[in-house]
């Protein structure tokens, strides 16, 4: 190990930046630390915001800090939580600003036969998380169009045609052909349902299979197959396995079938069982119509029974009879107001007329005024001898000269 760095002399102090630099770079030169694999139970889980991944594995008896940085656990196909026994390959080095040694994660799985299980319910409960397990829309009544994405050789595409045609002939059901175990399953499902909707036609879509073992059902529980059925446009109808048997698929589908032919009763409704209903409905309908126009035939009678439907003139000419009754009323009221009203206005004119001064005029007496207008002289004391006024008198008027002006007192003046 010459390529070490030189220990400190006998008796000379080591700093610690350098003694923890050579920890590491001695670790580093053991090749069985630099690749080994490691088995030990998840404690102290974090994932920074930065995305690396922080955690404790234990056993028993002892611990080790452990690290994953983003760029390995991005490809994780499970999401690891505290508790959970893994296999973890890596590298033991040193973090040399805590002095702290630790395995380096480059990758990681689940431990043990239950695996894969262990993912799936891991997977469900961040699907479920995720909320695509709540969407459920309604399926169309009366398809005209069924797409079905299963095998195109198995027994569940007979059944579903069988089923379908039976209940509806006049259906027109799609076949999309797929793999539905195996590797390539879950890819070719998920094309299919994406072709289904960009054909458009289809109402509806049965996707599934047959009964199988866990294992020739787990195309099913893919995630990318989870997601094509969340995003359909279409509603789609889960029908995988037998009853026992619960997929992703089903948990995510709009509705679940037991069986891929519950899943075309489902789907397509039975015309027979339609026409027989239709039948009912309509001797109901009948059976309604016959009461409600017995019912209205009584109540004409009871209503026609009536005085005012059974005499509607003698009804009539009494109203007229009173309208004009009323209308001689009116006029009465009208004239006993314009009398009233005429001597009341007749009253006023004779007080008018007795204080105009032209009343005056007409008992011989005369106004003077000044030649050309002006005001009443109303008073001696506005006149002077030699003075020329105006008489006005009922018929006419006449010039005067006054020649002289006699004065007398009367009651007020000083």
């Amino acid at each position: 190990m010459s390529w070490l760095p030189e220990p400190a002399s006998a008796g000379e102090p080591w700093s610690v930046s350098a003694l923890n630099r050579y920890i590491k770079e001695f670790l580093g030169s053991d090749p069985v630390l630099q690749d080994l694999v490691v088995t030990g139970e998840i404690a102290n889980f974090k994932r920074h915001t930065s995305g690396h991944m922080y955690f404790t594995l234990k056993d028993d008896q002892s611990t080790i800090h452990a690290v994953m940085f983003r760029g390995q656990n991005q490809h994780l196909w499970f999401s690891p939580e505290n508790g959970m026994h893994v296999v973890a390959r890596g590298s033991v080095g040193v973090y040399e600003r805590d002095g702290t040694y630790q395995l380096y994660v480059s990758y990681m799985e689940p431990l043990g036969l239950g695996a894969q299980y262990l993912a799936l319910e891991l997977l469900k409960k961040r699907l479920a998380a995720e909320g695509l397990f709540n969407q459920k829309r309604s399926l169309p009544f009366l398809p005209r169009c069924v797409g079905v994405v299963t095998s195109p050789t198995g027994a569940a595409v007979r059944d579903i045609i069988s089923v379908a045609v039976r209940r509806h002939p006049g259906v027109h059901i799609l076949i999309r052909p797929v793999t539905v175990q195996g590797e390539r399953a879950p890819r070719e499902i998920v094309e299919a349902l994406s072709d289904l909707n960009h054909y458009g036609e289809c109402d509806v879509i049965i996707v599934g299979r047959g009964g199988g073992s866990q294992e020739d059902l787990w195309a099913f529980n893919d995630e990318g197959v989870a997601r094509a059925i969340y995003a359909s446009r279409v509603p789609v109808v889960s029908a995988v396995g037998h009853e026992i048997d619960l997929t992703v698929a089903d948990l995510v589908a709009d509705r679940r079938a037991p069986t891929p032919s519950a899943a075309a009763e489902l789907v397509v409704p039975d015309v027979k069982s339609l026409r027989s209903r239709i039948d009912e409905l309509n001797l109901v309908a009948a059976r309604m119509l016959r009461r409600r126009l017995a019912d209205a035939r009584q109540r004409l009678r009871l209503l026609s029974a009536r005085p005012v439907l059974a005499r509607p003139l003698s009804t009539l000419a009494a109203r007229l009879q009173r309208a004009d009754e009323l209308e001689r009323r009116l006029w009465q009221a009208q004239a006993n107001y314009l009398r009233a009203v005429r001597a009341h206005y007749e009253a006023l004119a004779g007080r008018l007329e007795a204080l105009s001064p032209f009343s005056i005029l007409e008992r011989g007496y005369a106004v003077a005024t000044r030649p050309g207008g002006g005001p009443v002289i109303s008073s001696a004391r506005n006149l002077q001898a030699g003075e020329d006024i105006t008489l006005v008198m009922k018929d006419g008027q006449a010039g005067c000269l006054v020649e002289h002006v006699s004065l007398r007192e009367v009651d007020g003046d000083e």
